[in-house]
């Protein structure tokens, strides 16, 4: 937790934004995974945590932009709980911790929001995405949870993802401590890289890294030979010599700031000739979105240079035809990285993207996301200093989609899909880093680098 004046200040801030009626940031509440009392593991809201700090489940908070007023509103714990728990500071003692003053019982939140809608005074809430807090909020405002998404405010969607986007010097610290978890995590999974590991065992010694230097992984980690799935989960396969690994895991510290890496390299610590030729094309392209990145910069612009680079690679290996811009302006692309090249990280991965579209509308962004060949819009998105953001172009095989493109006459004179056959079995790479904005330029977030080039993981991967 950062200091009280640290959220006081944020607050004012946020008020001073919005300007008009009342702020509900409710937290997150235990949700049971197979009967009530076994929950799943706690994580607290990010925008309650930003504003009011306290990690804890069942609490809420509420700010009254025109008098000022702060408020924050939960139960203290009874003997009963203090049975299972332990002492536990009072509501009272934990709002001082953060500069609220003022503490009530949660049955208080409801007659306080209700008074103030009879007075017609404007409620600003963001899209919920959690079932819980869905509930409670309809519950709380009198609106049906279908309707929660008509009456979001945009306002306080918009002033929260500018507060947040930009990270202070504490942020930027804690950031960087999220990097120590994920060099951990990458370094350790490199070296248990050997034919025969189940790629589970991976996996867990890389969560139990998270586990112990800070509150986990930031997202469910990735470990898998089958890198063309993007998000693939399973990990159920046992490494063979010859394969690829795709390793997409970062770790979130005490105050929840997290980081994303992704490294791929080969079961056995040698790279054929094949996926050399490949891994350099994504390097390239990597490297080359660190050094042209820069405030000011329209995400898409970066998008489209890695594209660009990626194109050269392919072309250069006899899988595309044409100019690279050709090929990029063709669409044909999103056969090989039919994604973003990034996203915001900061206390969430693909941070504040819960308050996007995809959170309360896909549907009316489905077009446009089917021709870009990325599921998320991020077209408005202008960089600006001290955001951090992610670096991940990738190439990928995915079987079904190159059979679905050239079956639909997509992309003729382009690729030549006659080559691509001897990439079926491929897999998929992807290499991923944080970056930084700074006043200039940009830097990876770290004190020093996760093995990336070839030399560097075949040195690492599957030493003892």
């Amino acid at each position: 937790m950062f200091p009280a004046k640290t959220y006081t200040a944020r607050r004012a801030r946020l008020r001073t934004k919005i300007g008009h009626g009342l702020i509900l940031l409710p937290g997150n509440h235990l949700s049971p995974n197979n009967y009530p009392n076994n929950a799943y593991y706690f994580r607290q809201d990010s925008t309650f945590l930003y504003y009011f700090g306290l990690n804890l489940p069942a609490l809420a908070g509420l700010i009254d932009t025109e008098s000022g007023e702060e408020m924050l509103f939960g139960d203290d714990f009874t003997v009963e709980d203090i049975i299972w728990t332990g002492p536990q500071p009072s509501l009272r003692e934990l709002g001082a911790q953060v500069g609220i003053a003022a503490a009530f019982p949660l049955s208080e939140l409801q007659t306080r929001l209700r008074k103030a809608i009879a007075q017609g005074r404007r409620i600003h809430y963001l899209p919920p995405y959690r079932g819980e807090t869905k509930l409670q909020l309809s519950e709380l405002l009198g609106i049906a949870p279908a309707l929660l998404h008509d009456y979001k405010s945009v306002d306080l969607m918009l002033a929260v993802a500018e507060m947040r986007e930009t990270k202070s010097a504490e942020e930027i610290e804690e950031m960087e401590r999220a990097f120590q978890i994920g060099y951990k995590m990458h370094t350790l999974a490199m070296k248990m890289c050997r034919p025969g590991v189940v790629e589970r065992e991976i996996a867990g010694a890389m969560e139990g890294v998270a586990k112990s230097m800070g509150s986990g992984v930031s997202f469910p980690s990735i470990v898998s030979q089958h890198g063309e799935t993007l998000h693939n989960l399973c990990s159920d396969g046992v490494l063979q010599k010859g394969r690829l690994l795709l390793c997409d895991a970062g770790g979130e510290t005490v105050n929840n700031y997290c980081s994303d890496h992704t490294r791929t390299y080969p079961v056995g610590g040698k790279f054929t000739a094949q996926q050399r030729e490949i891994y350099e094309i994504v390097l390239a392209a990597h490297d080359h979105v660190a050094k042209i990145v820069r405030p000011g910069m329209m995400y898409t612009d970066v998008h489209n240079a890695a594209y660009l680079k990626l194109a050269e690679g392919l072309i250069g290996v006899g899988l595309v035809d044409g100019s690279a811009s050709d090929v990029v302006a063709s669409g044909a692309m999103t056969l090989f990285m039919p994604h973003g090249l990034g996203h915001g990280l900061g206390m969430d991965v693909h941070d504040c993207e819960a308050m996007g579209e995809r959170s309360f509308d896909f549907s009316s962004i489905a077009e446009r996301a089917a021709a870009s060949g990325t599921c998320i819009y991020r077209a408005a998105w202008r960089l600006r200093p001290n955001t951090v953001m992610t670096d991940e172009p990738g190439i990928y095989f995915i079987p079904a989609l190159i059979d679905k493109c050239r079956a639909e006459g997509l992309y003729k004179g382009i690729v030549d899909y006659e080559a691509l056959e001897a990439y079926r079995d491929f897999g998929g790479i992807r290499i991923e880093d944080d970056l930084l904005l700074t006043d200039k330029g940009c830097r990876m977030l770290g004190d020093k680098k996760i093995p990336a080039t070839v030399d560097e993981l075949e040195a690492v991967v599957g030493k003892k």
